[in-house]
């Protein structure tokens, strides 16, 4: 433990016991109301920070499909969320025109039954986070919305991903269109 931590530990300590006697000394008398008065503030933290954390979650709104393409509204961090259907399976992604082709994460991979520990990690990609080994997958079938695509490359990274990347090589099937925080993907 460095020197600042060991400080700030010591003044949080000081704050806890300031607040410990003042309670203890306004309360002397009527501890179960203190009590009460502690849980229903617990509570309402407990709530305040379980909000918090599904904002992002609560705020993000869906795509929607209309006839022939699909509106995607830009989340709360600035980038754009599908859900494609993957062998029948939901598979959240973030649409990355940076990217080339269909990144998926090692959690999404199992998800799909593809056994990431199985696959020949034999290419390579080239990421802001540097070099990433990659194994070719082929998906036999891909949904989004009313579009359906069979039998479609993709890639399975050895690297750190939090959520599955939709890259180029789906989005070119597409004319892209960004409008008013709307991506629009039509065919």
């Amino acid at each position: 433990m460095d020197g600042d931590t060991a400080a700030r530990l010591v003044y949080l300590g000081l704050i806890i016991v300031a607040l410990g006697g003042w309670v203890l000394v306004e309360f002397r008398q009527r501890m179960g109301q203190a009590l009460r008065m502690a849980l229903a503030w617990g509570l309402i933290f407990v709530g305040v920070m379980a909000g918090y954390g599904l904002w992002q979650d609560m705020c993000r709104t869906t795509a929607s499909a209309l006839d022939d393409r699909i509106e995607v509204p830009r989340a709360a961090d600035g980038h754009y969320y599908l859900t494609l259907t993957v062998n029948g399976t939901d598979l959240p992604v973030m649409v990355d025109t940076g990217a080339s082709g269909l990144v998926l994460s090692q959690a999404d991979a199992q998800r799909l039954g593809l056994m990431p520990d199985s696959l020949a990690y034999l290419g390579q990609a080239d990421t802001a986070n540097g070099l990433v080994r990659t194994a070719l997958v082929t998906l036999p079938s891909i949904e989004l919305g009313p579009f359906r695509d069979v039998n479609f490359p993709a890639y399975v990274t050895e690297g750190a991903l939090q959520v599955s990347l939709l890259g180029m090589d789906y989005l070119g099937r597409f004319r892209m269109q960004v409008a008013d925080d709307r991506l629009i993907l039509q065919r």
